[in-house]
């Protein structure tokens, strides 16, 4: 999950597609392949709004990349628990996704909006976004160097997907206002068990760099780990730089059961 990639333009396929993806969920089953759902989608008139093409698009290039990783593991959790988290919890699981899935939105989280968040700041703006992508550019983060015109719309996808998801103001316009955001008991759990299950060990677990997607540094995700120990779904055990957690599930499904339950 740590992997450097380089930054694509792929969110031009679509921004955070928060209700297209509940609907792909909806019609999407384990071991369906992108071609399959595509068809189904299709034929179920639920995008009356999208053309063939677009929604192909949309399937192959934005929630295939997030969802369908991992044998469609993210799609399958997401799936269960749709109808039971809220809407603002599935938006951050939507955004942890795409930020794996596109590594420029995730850096443009841990390194822009963070840091514009912490600073006090009240707003970013598209400006600030071209920044960041020209920076990566001249870091030799992309295979090679964009035009002019690839630079503005990357910036503007930039900011538009972190309003999709709630981080910024909703709205057409150069410069957003910045939303309070704060990683939900369930989604902290999810990351946590999620990382676990991936081999990830318990002290590594803490300065995993997904808890960086919801501003959170080693310290404070021990205190989330400590909060879900609170309510059961985990036991830790912290002494000075070492801690140990004892994880209460055998696997995701099970967890995912939880937490809809919950």
């Amino acid at each position: 999950m740590a992997e450097t990639r380089p930054y694509t333009t792929q969110l031009q396929a679509g921004l955070g597609l928060v209700d297209e993806t509940k609907t792909l969920l909806d019609l999407w089953t384990p071991g369906m392949s992108t071609t399959e759902l595509f068809q189904k989608a299709l034929e179920s008139g639920r995008f009356p709004t999208i053309t063939a093409r677009r929604l192909r698009n949309i399937i192959v290039e934005s929630f295939a990349p997030r969802y369908l990783v991992q044998e469609g593991a993210p799609a399958h959790h997401l799936k269960r628990l749709l109808q039971r988290l809220s809407a603002s919890e599935i938006s951050q699981l939507m955004l942890l996704f795409t930020c794996r899935a596109n590594p420029i939105l995730g850096d443009f989280v841990r390194q822009v909006y963070w840091s514009r968040y912490e600073g006090g700041y009240t707003e970013i703006s598209n400006e600030d976004a071209r920044a960041f992508v020209e920076r990566g550019i001249d870091d030799g983060k992309t295979a090679r160097r964009w035009s002019e015109n690839t630079v503005r719309r990357v910036s503007a996808y930039l900011t538009g997907c972190c309003a999709d998801y709630g981080l910024l103001e909703r709205g057409i316009r150069k410069s957003r206002r910045i939303v309070p955001f704060r990683i939900s008991p369930s989604v902290a759990a999810y990351l946590a068990y999620e990382l676990h299950f991936a081999g990830v060990g318990d002290n590594a677990l803490l300065s995993h760099e997904d808890w960086q997607v919801f501003g959170l540094a080693r310290d404070d995700v021990l205190e989330e780990i400590k909060r879900l120990s609170l309510q059961g779904l985990l036991i830790v055990q912290a002494a000075s730089d070492v801690v140990r957690i004892s994880w209460k599930y055998p696997h995701m499904e099970a967890l995912c059961d939880v937490l809809a339950q919950s």
